[in-house]
């Protein structure tokens, strides 16, 4: 299928998979590039030397595009985009808006960049700043999110900006694809699908809650950072939200200084981490040491599979899969279920066509 997205960054197929810490490592990235899709290699949880292996482990595995996912407010930035223009990475793709001037660096050196946003207001921002796609994520995405339904951002979105828009929040399958595309995007954006394959990484007694979760089962919740993140619910979670200031302070920082071993960051450069995540957020100090949680946190489960001492960060599609295909099977069965789809619409043929094609 041939969108603005696959001409964009030269893959077969406009599905993405996204950046997902502790998760988008080498071995799921390259099962998404060699499937056809475009896989996102998550940096957040690595070092600037982890992140060189991981990068050079993906090449070795496949020849296909992939991108890497950056924090554009992290202290060491700037080192991590002279790492992926140094190794030949295709696509940059940013949680959090990117500079001007960081844009530009990559354009100009023929990366292609993709935020994700949350906002149409943000989209037009780094749109104007010469984002050469744009990842829209609704309030069902896993992780961090927003409040606006992707069936009601996503339009938004799609009529404010001349570049391509990628929907994410809420696509599991082929029917999903069929209406972004409808709604005139260049393909979806999935992370907890991707999560729940054979390729991914994420221990199987975590993946069985996953599959076990109803609807219901996924939630919103403040209390690991102080900011709306949807994940699974679990007692952990529940002590969580109902822990008092003091004992959730002293969780946060014994927290931070295991993230800062692992990552072998300074306190000082955490610090600086944590100025730019308050900036523009009406965040208190200690909101901003809970944010040390995130990582650890999610790595307990993600990494060493302790449900009981982890969170599972989960996209509301979560109560709907029930399956652990590999990338490969995932991406065709995607494909050809929303092929069917748009050639049987009655008299709707040619204009999702079109919109496919970008005619």
């Amino acid at each position: 299928m041939n969108t603005e997205l696959t001409r964009l960054v030269g893959v077969r197929h406009p599905i993405v998979q996204t950046g997902m810490g502790w998760v988008a490592g080498p071995r799921l990235v390259s099962a998404t590039a060699n499937a056809g899709a475009l896989g996102i290699l998550a940096s957040a949880t690595m070092t600037v030397d982890g992140l060189r292996e991981a990068i050079r482990e993906v090449k070795s595995r496949t020849d296909a595009p992939f991108g890497v996912n950056l924090r554009a407010d992290a202290a060491d930035a700037g080192d991590r985009v002279r790492l992926i223009l140094d190794e030949g990475v295709r696509v940059a793709s940013f949680a959090l808006a990117p500079s001007p001037e960081l844009v530009a660096a990559l354009k100009e050196a023929g990366v292609v960049v993709i935020p994700t946003v949350g906002a149409r207001r943000h989209a037009e921002k780094v749109a104007a700043w010469g984002a050469d796609a744009v990842i829209v994520q609704g309030a069902e995405g896993g992780g961090h999110t927003g409040e606006v339904a992707t069936t009601v951002l996503l339009p938004q979105v799609v009529d404010a900006v001349d570049v391509p828009v990628v929907a994410a929040g809420g696509f599991f399958d082929g029917r999903g694809l069929a209406a972004a595309l409808a709604y005139g995007a260049a393909g979806v954006a999935m992370g907890t699908r991707f999560l729940l394959t054979s390729d991914s990484p994420v221990p199987e007694v975590v993946k069985a809650r996953y599959l076990a979760a109803s609807v219901r089962d996924v939630t919103v919740t403040r209390a690991v950072d102080g900011l709306p993140h949807r994940m699974l619910r679990s007692d952990l979670v529940a002590a969580l939200e109902h822990a008092g200031r003091a004992s959730a302070l002293v969780r946060a920082v014994r927290h931070a200084g295991a993230f800062r071993r692992l990552s072998g960051l300074t306190w000082r450069r955490m610090v600086q981490d944590g100025r730019a995540l308050r900036h523009g957020r009406d965040l208190t100090w200690s909101q901003v040491l809970l944010a040390a949680n995130t990582p650890m946190l999610l790595k307990a489960s993600m990494v060493d599979g302790r449900t009981d001492t982890g969170v599972m960060a989960a996209g509301q599609v979560a109560g709907v899969i029930e399956d652990l295909p590999s990338c490969k099977e995932l991406v065709e069965r995607v494909m050809t279920e929303a092929v069917e789809i748009i050639e049987g619409l009655p008299g709707r043929e040619s204009e999702v066509r079109d919109r496919a094609t970008g005619e």
